[in-house]
This record gives C-alpha cells, sequence and structure tokens, in this order.
C-alpha cells in the first residue's frame, strides 16, 4: 500500500519528520539556526545554533529557495537575530569557491507550511485515528517542499505569484498529484479547487518546468476510462517526464473505502494491462518508460516486477515505485558476488549464538526473506502486521510502536534484531509516538540485540558488519 496520498508518507514512510505549522507568534521571521560547521564561514562570522538568519541580500528569508537563490555568490550580506539580546545584527560571509556557508537550518521552509485546500476523497491524513500528535494533522501542500524535498503537491493552492516565482527560479523537477484529468472526477476526488491545479501545472509546463506527476488509482473514481484519458493527457504533455500509479490506501478509521487493488488480483492486472501500451510507446519514442506502476500494483497481481532498465532511473523510488526491483537486485548482487563476505558473517553469528531476525511490513515480507532467510545467513524476516491503522495498510514505513512490541516475540534472547530505520522520523519517532531508543531499551530487555538500520541488502548487510565489529 503506497497510495497514500499527498502526504510525506507516500515518500517513504515516517522519515520525513513531521510537517511545521506557521512560526510562533511573536518570533522572528527567518532560518533559525540548528548547527554550524566548525571553521566554515558562518563560523568565523560568529553566527551561533539559535540564532536566526532574517534577511539574506536585503530578502527577507522565507524558505530555501530564498537562501539557495540569493546566497549563491561568494560573498552574502545577512541579518541575525541574537535571541540572547533580542538584537538584529548585520554581518558579510564571504567563502572560497566551492565552499558551502556551513550553516545548517532546522528546516526548509521559515514562514509557515502551505497547507492543503482540497478534500481529496483518498487523503490518509483524514484517515489517522484520534490523538495522535498534532504536527500528523497538518495537511500540507507546499510547492516548495515539492522542489526541495520531493513532496508530490497539487498546485491548487499556488497563487500567480507563485507560479511566477517557480518559474523564475526555474524549481524543477516539480512532483505534481495529477490523480485525473476531467474536470467532473477532479472535483469528484479532489473538491472545489481542482481545477486551478490543472491551469498551474499547464502554467509550469509551457515554461519549461520538468514534471513528475502521480495518481492516487481509486477502485470505481478514477480507474478505467478516466486513467485512460489522464494517461492520454500525460502522454501529450512531453514535460510530464514520469507518471506514477499508486493504488489507494486506507486505515479502518474511515467509512468511504472497504477494499483495493490489494484485495483484488484481477483489477491489478487489468491496471497493467492498461498501463502497457503506453509504457511501449514512451520507450519506443523516447527510450522511457515514463508510465510507471507502483510495486504493490504487481505484487498484488502476482506478475514479476519490470527490469531495472524499465524504471528509468527510479525518479519516484520513494513513491514505492522500483523498490522490489532495487531489492532483489542487490540481493542477487550480494548472494552471488559477495558469498565469501556473507558466509563470514554467518560465522560470526553462529559463533556468538545469534539468529539474525530483520523487521519487515507485510507487503515486503517475501522480498527481504529472499536475502535475509537466503544461505548463508539463514536469518529471519518477522512481517509486522499493522493493526493500529487496519485498513489496507502493509508497508514497511508506517509500521508503528505498538504493533511492534505486541507482535515481537516476549523472549528474544540469542536474536540480534534489524529494525527498518524508515519506521521512525527525523526525531526518532513512530507514528504513534513511540522514540527509537525506548524501543530498542525494550526489545533488549526481552533478551534482543536490537538495532535501527535502512534495510535495503547492502545497507543490511553494513548494520550486521558493523554491529558485530
Amino acid at each position: 500500500m503506497s497510495g497514500v496520498g499527498d502526504t510525506p508518507y507516500a515518500q517513504g514512510g515516517a522519515g520525513y519528520g513531521d510537517p511545521q505549522p506557521a512560526p510562533a507568534e511573536g518570533a522572528p521571521l527567518g532560518g533559525r539556526v540548528a548547527a554550524v560547521r566548525e571553521n566554515s564561514p558562518a563560523w568565523d562570522a560568529g553566527i551561533e545554533p539559535s540564532m536566526v538568519v532574517t534577511k539574506v541580500e536585503g530578502e527577507p528569508l522565507t524558505d530555501m529557495v530564498t537562501w539557495l537563490w540569493q546566497a549563491d555568490d561568494d560573498a552574502v550580506d545577512l541579518v541575525v537575530y541574537d535571541p540572547r539580546d533580542g538584537s538584529y545584527n548585520p554581518c558579510t560571509l564571504e567563502r572560497f569557491p566551492g565552499e558551502d556557508w556551513g550553516i545548517e537550518f532546522d528546516g526548509a521552509v521559515f514562514d509557515g507550511m502551505r497547507t492543503c485546500v482540497n478534500g481529496c476523497v483518498f487523503c490518509f491524513m483524514t484517515m489517522l485515528p484520534a490523538h495522535m500528535r498534532d504536527s500528523l494533522y497538518i495537511r500540507d501542500d507546499d510547492y516548495r517542499l515539492s522542489f526541495l524535498q520531493g513532496n508530490f503537491v497539487t498546485l491548487t493552492n499556488v497563487t500567480d505569484a507563485e507560479a511566477d516565482r517557480i518559474v523564475a527560479c526555474q524549481l524543477s523537477p516539480m512532483n505534481v498529484s495529477l490523480h485525473a484529468i476531467s474536470p467532473d472526477v477532479r472535483r469528484r476526488l479532489m473538491g472545489k479547487n481542482a481545477s486551478r491545479g490543472i491551469e498551474v501545472l499547464e502554467r509550469l509546463m509551457g515554461a519549461g518546468i520538468e514534471i513528475h506527476a502521480q495518481i492516487v488509482l481509486c477502485p470505481g473514481l478514477n480507474d478505467g476510462d478516466e486513467l485512460a484519458r489522464t494517461l492520454a493527457y500525460a502522454e501529450a504533455h512531453p514535460a510530464i517526464t514520469s507518471l506514477g500509479i499508486v493504488p489507494l490506501g486506507y486505515t479502518k478509521f474511515q467509512k468511504r473505502f472497504s477494499s483495493s487493488y490489494s484485495d483484488d488480483p484481477a483489477s491489478a492486472r487489468a491496471v497493467i494491462d492498461m498501463v502497457r501500451p503506453y509504457q511501449e510507446r514512451a520507450r519506443a519514442r523516447t527510450g522511457r518508460t515514463v508510465f510507471q506502476l507502483s510495486d504493490e500494483f504487481y505484487l498484488d497481481a502476482g506478475i514479476e516486477v519490470p527490469p531495472a532498465a524499465w524504471y528509468d532511473g527510479y525518479p519516484q523510488f520513494y513513491d514505492g515505485i522500483g523498490m522490489v526491483r532495487s531489492y532483489l537486485d542487490d540481493t542477487h548482487h550480494l548472494l552471488s558476488e559477495e558469498g565469501e563476505r556473507l558466509a563470514h558473517v554467518a560465522m560470526q553469528l553462529e559463533e556468538r549464538a545469534l539468529t539474525l531476525v530483520a523487521v519487515s511490513g507485510e507487503a515486503a515480507r517475501d522480498t527481504v526473506a529472499g536475502f535475509v532467510e537466503a544461505r548463508p545467513l539463514c536469518g529471519r524476516v518477522v512481517a509486522i502486521e499493522n493493526r493500529y491503522f487496519g485498513g489496507n495498510v502493509d508497508v514497511t514505513g508506517l509500521i508503528c510502536g505498538c504493533d511492534l512490541v505486541e507482535q515481537l516475540p516476549g523472549d528474544l534472547t540469542g536474536v540480534m534484531l534489524f529494525l527498518p530505520d524508515v519506521m521512525f522520523n527525523a526525531d526518532g519517532l513512530t507514528l504513534d509516538g513511540y522514540h527509537r531508543d525506548d524501543l530498542l531499551d525494550r526489545l533488549a530487555a526481552r533478551g534482543a540485540v536490537a538495532y535501527a538500520a535502512a534495510t535495503l541488502p547492502h545497507d543490511l548487510l553494513n548494520a550486521i558488519e558493523g554491529a558485530l565489529a
């Protein structure tokens, strides 16, 4: 299930951190400094963490787009707020060619997240349970985060001035949620502002902005004939260099949906068959597939995922498109080319009487097992059922702490356990509020030697070797 709508979770689980609200009342507008690299230009100028850069080259610092655009020379004039005495201090930073300024800000936008004005029927944020942390209910739809972080946005809240800024700054590529092209279908899917999204999209494409588009495919709403119309629209607009199609995802905390493609293999196969001619024409015309189906369609249909070349360099990898193929290829490489290395790791595990166990979501269980459970590692994969969200939520990035604690064995003695780091956000929190360190401590109390790590084969193998060192 990767079709979780226009949320950070569609970009790879909880790892992007929570959306941030507008700055607190009375706080200076600007980029708060989170860290300064020692001996950098910012360090030499006396800038310290917790200070706020309010202006750059005379322009208010509202976001990282302004920073990247204005601070592109070898000298830059800033105004910096010092919270210790409330003063605003001008300063000039100078750097050598190719050197960075040495400032790390605490976010990407500083004047408040642009929030969503839509009423999408498939919006994952509206399917969340009550009493989660407040930041998870912020429905972000910010064009700046589309460019800076790869978030998908609908463009329905973009003003003419903001569209002009996207063009003037050449914020390309942009990741855009398209979903459907017929006006009536878009209104039913997204609400009364749907037409604005197409107006802005066509303005950007006409100005040469590259588009990575997305369709969240909802059975009975934008599939069938409407999907064919949307595919034809994308085919007629070469500025759309990739179109990702992901299936509807839903939780138990709503009443609108009770099934999706995961419940209907025949429908999943029908979608694959419909998209295939567009893929073949695109490859014949451009050498690229362009029309990309999420891994779930192939898994649901029981059809092998395409080869790596089909994915055009994985432009929508973190939308769940090509992850399975990448995992399978990494697995094949390690098993065929790194046999001695794997055997050495297996020997170390055996000498220490440790069994390797990796956690995954239900959707990825068999794919992960192809590496972890293969010889010589002979480990075990535990798939966690997502009871917290329910519905058809089964991806690794949405695993919740309560399900993990409940479903892992009470006695983990002799287990080297790896949790997927994608289930934690930038603050180390799961979606249901468990902290990574607390979870690892709980599992250690059950006897496990527990770690959180990236679980792609090469990353996992590196993590195992590091743990055994």
